[in-house]
């Protein structure tokens, strides 16, 4: 399990709403994440898991409530606002979302590119620090179409630390692997958090991957947060629908 470092918030979401046409996907969520917390997301398909970390990033914008990022309230931001606080937040999508005409190397400098000054032989030397990170320093020029889900999981998550990010939103991050590589995946987000003491938010169906990585666990249904706490006690949990989905676990 992940270690929390200190006891001051650093995402914040106050009764948050979002709807799409007549559907509710979220219905008054709140939620508090402390710095170097992990806290995982769990829920049915289509409980609003994975629209919560776009709103988050300020892919789409809340219907009402609040979300607040190291003290700084996303609702009313100009787009150079939210850019200068997205640089705080690194963000691996569910299929890792390489650029495929881009090697393993590029993918991981695009940041870097594009946000920092940077001069070549700088970004070179950071990129190849965080592919060792991940265990990819050997596969710099592949193309991401030459290697499995897992390595480009892996470069997804190099390139999402890649401007040293304060959070880190993880969607699925082990969809489609299997057990083994799932595995390897919690234990590379386990010892990047330890090394780094980052904030993270993860949205999974993996109640294995759960177990591991979290400190604190949310379980979502309907829209609303029906039980939050720490993964063993939603797990003893005696309400009917939190025991049944963590039958399994």
């Amino acid at each position: 399990m992940a270690m929390t470092t200190s006891g001051v918030p650093n995402l914040v979401l106050q009764d948050v709403r979002k709807s799409f046409g007549s559907q509710q996907v979220l219905d008054g969520v709140s939620l508090t994440v402390v710095r170097g917390q992990t806290l995982t997301v769990l829920g049915r398909s289509g409980t609003g898991k994975s629209v919560l970390l776009r709103l988050i990033i300020g892919l789409q914008t809340a219907d009402a409530g609040s979300i607040t990022i190291e003290g700084q309230a996303i609702a009313g931001l100009n787009l150079r606002a939210m850019n200068l606080l997205r640089v705080k937040i690194g963000f691996l999508f569910q299929h890792a979302a390489l650029y495929d005409s881009l090697t393993v190397e590029q993918n991981v400098a695009f940041p870097l590119e594009r946000h920092t000054q940077m001069s070549k032989a700088e970004r070179s030397d950071r990129v190849k620090e965080l592919l060792a990170a991940v265990g990819m320093e050997n596969d710099l020029h592949k193309m991401p179409s030459d290697i499995s889900g897992g390595m480009q999981k892996r470069v997804g998550l190099a390139r999402a630390l890649a401007l040293e990010p304060a959070i880190l939103l993880l969607d699925e991050p082990t969809a489609g692997l299997d057990p083994i590589t799932s595995r390897e995946i919690d234990e590379l987000v386990l010892k990047l958090q330890k090394e780094r003491a980052l904030t993270s938010i993860v949205v999974t169906h993996d109640l294995h991957s759960a177990k591991i990585i979290s400190d604190r666990v949310a379980l979502l249904d309907k829209g609303k947060v029906v039980m939050e706490g720490r993964f063993e006690e939603l797990a003893a949990s005696n309400d009917e629908f939190v025991r049944n989905f963590f039958k399994d676990s």
